[in-house]
């Protein structure tokens, strides 16, 4: 068995502040360790289950969150800035499973910790195909069309609720329940860990609870933006088009299209916004 590991850090076990997401911010070092905690909880379980092998993507941010001195030494570890498939990094269709650890609510969603879709100041809404997309249905849509199912989503509560929304039935630990954006009512990590290591266990050893997201091709990803000025800026991108003053839309057959342009925008938009990441 091959596992994949995805790993956020908004939906990591103890994290409320977006000082604790980005460096140099307070609490920042201290939130790399819990979420290699996280990571390291899911990881352990994937061994246990019997794993032949487990990739883990450092998937926040630029990618170097992740303490590589403390992370399962029998993983491997992608990290590093300017990957082209960003948070599936890693994954191809040899994979048997995907679990995607610590992450979050899509942007608007009500009491989702930290929550927002790929940037945080700059994007209103995503949808693929018509649908309410966040990072979690972006990513099982991208796992998906390699014939990868999901077998775990850690994260706040509203994130297992988009979990489920999207993929059905599908595992997942509430490691914190909203009470605003900046406010939860947190699951000490220790047992949070505990949590993830024991549902990450009984997922791998049962994959009939595993759940794969097919979205039909053409794939279409349409963004609302904060700005004109954004909209406008990524619509000299070749195949980005203007839907209106402040959305843009792009179709493609090949759904890393979708994921590589995902990268390219946040680039553009965090420029032309002087933002970045950091969040509204």
């Amino acid at each position: 068995m091959r596992v994949f590991v995805s790993v956020d850090m908004e939906g990591v076990s103890g994290l409320t502040d977006p000082e604790e997401m980005r460096a140099p911010g307070r609490g920042y070092e201290r939130g790399c360790e819990l979420m290699t905690a996280d990571a390291n909880a899911a990881v352990r379980a994937a061994f246990d289950a019997g794993a032949a092998e487990v990739v883990v993507a450092d998937s926040h941010g630029r990618g170097r969150n992740l303490r590589a001195d403390l992370i399962d030494e029998r993983c491997t570890l992608v990290r590093g800035t300017h990957q082209p498939m960003h948070m599936g990094e890693g994954l191809d269709a040899s994979f048997d499973v995907a679990l995607y650890v610590g992450y979050h609510a899509r942007a608007g969603v009500p009491l989702g910790v930290l929550n927002h879709t790929w940037m945080g100041r700059e994007i209103h809404d995503v949808r693929l195909n018509g649908a309410a997309a966040g990072e979690i249905r972006l990513m099982a849509a991208y796992a998906g069309t390699l014939g990868v199912p999901v077998g775990l989503v850690t994260g706040d509560a509203a994130a297992c609720a988009e979990a489920r929304e999207a993929l059905g039935a599908v595992p997942a630990v509430a490691v914190k329940e909203g009470r605003d954006r900046y406010a939860a009512a947190l699951v000490p990590p220790p047992r949070a860990q505990r949590m993830i290591y024991e549902e990450a266990l009984r997922s791998l050893r049962d994959p009939s609870g595993w759940r794969r997201l097919d979205v039909d091709p053409p794939y279409t990803l349409e963004v609302e933006w904060s700005s004109t000025a954004i909209a406008r800026s990524c619509a000299v991108i070749p195949g980005v088009t203007a839907t209106g003053p402040r959305s843009t839309a792009f179709t493609s057959d090949d759904y890393t299209d979708i994921v590589g342009l995902l990268g390219v925008l946040a680039l553009i938009a965090g420029d032309v916004g002087c933002t970045g990441r950091h969040y509204g």
